[in-house]
C-alpha cells in the first residue's frame, strides 16, 4: 500500500492579505444589512399608516364636503326626535263637581252631662260596707255603702217610746177635760179648773206631735245610713273607704248620670251665628281617629268668655262610644251641603308654599298651572279657583314633570260625578336601538 503524507505549506504574504481582507469585508457588511431591513420596516409602516388616513374625518371632509353636511344633518334630525320622545305616561282626570258638606272645625274637651257627688246626709259615723267602685254602672235606688246605724236606731227607738209616753199622757188628759166640761153645767168646777183641764188635754196632744215628728226624723236618719245611687249612671270617681268616719256632706262618689258625655266646642264669636241647635257634628277623639263620633248640637252658650273671647257649644254623644270625660277631642260642625270642584290630591303639586296642578293642552304638552286649594275629603281636595271644569289634568306622579314637557296619555277618566280612579304613572320603555 502507498501512504500518502499531507505536508503543509506555510502561507504566503499574499494568502495572508487576502484573508484579512475578506474579514474585514464581512465585517462591515452586517451592519448594512441591518440598516436595509430597518429602513423597509419604516416604509411598511408609513405606508400603513397612509392607507388608515385616508378614511379619517379630516381626510374625508377635504375629500368630500358633501358627505359631512349630510351627516349634520341626520345627526339634528335625531336629536329632535329624542326631543319629541315623551317624558311619562300618565292617566289624565278632569275635575268632579260634587255636594261637599260644610264644615267647621273646633276643638274642646268632652265632659260628663251631668256629674253628680254623692255623700252621706249624716255625719260622725263609720263606715261599714262599700259595694261600688269606678267604672260600675249602677241603678238608681242601688246601694252604693252604709253607715254604722246602731246609735241612730237606739236613738229611734227611744223617740218611738217617747212618743207612746205622749200618747197615754194625751188619753189621760182627754179623759180628764172630758169629765171637767160634764162637772161645769152642773156648778161642782169653776170655769177656771175647767179652762185647766182642758189646756192640759192641747199640751198633751202638742208633746205627742212633737214626739212623732222626732221619731219620723230618727227614721230618716236611719234611712240615710244607706248611701244610695240618686239616678241610673256610671260610677266616675270613688272616695269611700270601709272603716273610713263620715262626715255630712263629705263626696264618697262621683255619679255620671245616665252615663251621658258631651264634647264641648270652643268657636270664635264670628262663627257662633253660623251654629244652630239640632246640627251634626263629627267629634274625633284620642285613641280613635278613623272612626269619628257622631254627635248633636244640643244648646248653643248665650254668653261669651271674656278672657278668651270663644263661646262654648254643646254637643250631645251617644253612649258606649269612644270618648272619655276628661278627653281633649277635635272635631267637625256640619253647616250644611256646598258645591265643591274636586281632583284627586295625588293630581296636586305643593312648591315653594303655593299649589300647582299640570293641564294636558291638545298638543299632550303639560302646562304648570297655579290653583288655589280649599277642603280635603278622604283623598280628594276642593280646587277654589284657577282651574276650568273641563280641563285635563295629570293625574299623578306630579313630581317628575316639568311645564311644557310632552307627555303620553293613557287613559282619561270621566268627570262624572263620582271620584275617578287614579292610576300611578310610569315612564316608557325605551325604543329598541
Amino acid at each position: 500500500m502507498t501512504e500518502h503524507t499531507s505536508t503543509e505549506h506555510p502561507a504566503g504574504p499574499d494568502q495572508s492579505r487576502e484573508s484579512t481582507s475578506h474579514a474585514l469585508s464581512a465585517r462591515f457588511m452586517q451592519p448594512r444589512v441591518l440598516l436595509a431591513g430597518a429602513a423597509l420596516t419604516g416604509s411598511l409602516v408609513i405606508a400603513l399608516g397612509l392607507a388608515l388616513g385616508a378614511g379619517s374625518p379630516r381626510a374625508n371632509a377635504q375629500a368630500a364636503p358633501g358627505q359631512s353636511t349630510e351627516k349634520a344633518a341626520d345627526k339634528a334630525a335625531g336629536k329632535a326626535a329624542v326631543s319629541a320622545r315623551p317624558a311619562l305616561t300618565v292617566n289624565a282626570v278632569q275635575p268632579v263637581r260634587s255636594e261637599w258638606a260644610q264644615t267647621l272645625e273646633a276643638n274642646g274637651s268632652v265632659t260628663a252631662w251631668q256629674e253628680a257627688i254623692i255623700g252621706p246626709e249624716v255625719g260622725g259615723y263609720r263606715l261599714v260596707e262599700v259595694n261600688a267602685s269606678v267604672g260600675d254602672r249602677v241603678r238608681k235606688g242601688q246601694l252604693l255603702a252604709r253607715i254604722n246605724s246602731d246609735t241612730i236606731a237606739a236613738e229611734l227607738a227611744q223617740s218611738r217610746a217617747a212618743a207612746a209616753e205622749a200618747q197615754a199622757s194625751l188619753e189621760e188628759a182627754r179623759n180628764n177635760a172630758q169629765r171637767a166640761r160634764g162637772l161645769a153645767e152642773s156648778g161642782a168646777l169653776s170655769s177656771q179648773q175647767v179652762l185647766q183641764y182642758v189646756t192640759a188635754e192641747q199640751t198633751a196632744r202638742a208633746r205627742l206631735d212633737s214626739a212623732r215628728a222626732k221619731v219620723q226624723a230618727d227614721e230618716v236618719r236611719m234611712a240615710n245610713t244607706r248611701v244610695l245611687a240618686p239616678d241610673d249612671g256610671v260610677i266616675s270617681a270613688r272616695q269611700a273607704t270601709v272603716g273610713s268616719l263620715a262626715q255630712q256632706g263629705q263626696e264618697l262618689f262621683r255619679l255620671i248620670r245616665d252615663q251621658r258625655l258631651e264634647w264641648r266646642a270652643e268657636v270664635t264669636a264670628t262663627e257662633l251665628a253660623r251654629i244652630q241647635p239640632g246640627m251634626r257634628a263629627n267629634v274625633t277623639v284620642p285613641g280613635a281617629e278613623g272612626k269619628p263620633i257622631t254627635g248633636k248640637v244640643r244648646i248653643v252658650a248665650p254668653t261669651i268668655d271674656p278672657q278668651t273671647r270663644n263661646a262654648l257649644v254643646y254637643v250631645d254623644l251617644p253612649a258606649g262610644s269612644a270618648a272619655r270625660a276628661g278627653m281633649f277631642a277635635r272635631g267637625e260642625l256640619v253647616l250644611g251641603a256646598q258645591s265643591a270642584l274636586t281632583l284627586p290630591q295625588s293630581a296636586v303639586l305643593l312648591r315653594d308654599g303655593f299649589a300647582y296642578v299640570f293641564v294636558i293642552d291638545a298638543n299632550n304638552r303639560v302646562q304648570q298651572t297655579k290653583v288655589s286649594t280649599g277642603r280635603r275629603n278622604g283623598d280628594r281636595i276642593e280646587i277654589a279657583s284657577g282651574l276650568k271644569p273641563e280641563a285635563r289634568v295629570v293625574a299623578s306622579s306630579v313630581a317628575f314633570l316639568a311645564d311644557g314637557d310632552l307627555v303620553s296619555v293613557a287613559a282619561v277618566a270621566p268627570a262624572a260625578g263620582q271620584a275617578a280612579p287614579v292610576a300611578h304613572a310610569s315612564r316608557p320603555r325605551p325604543a329598541a336601538l
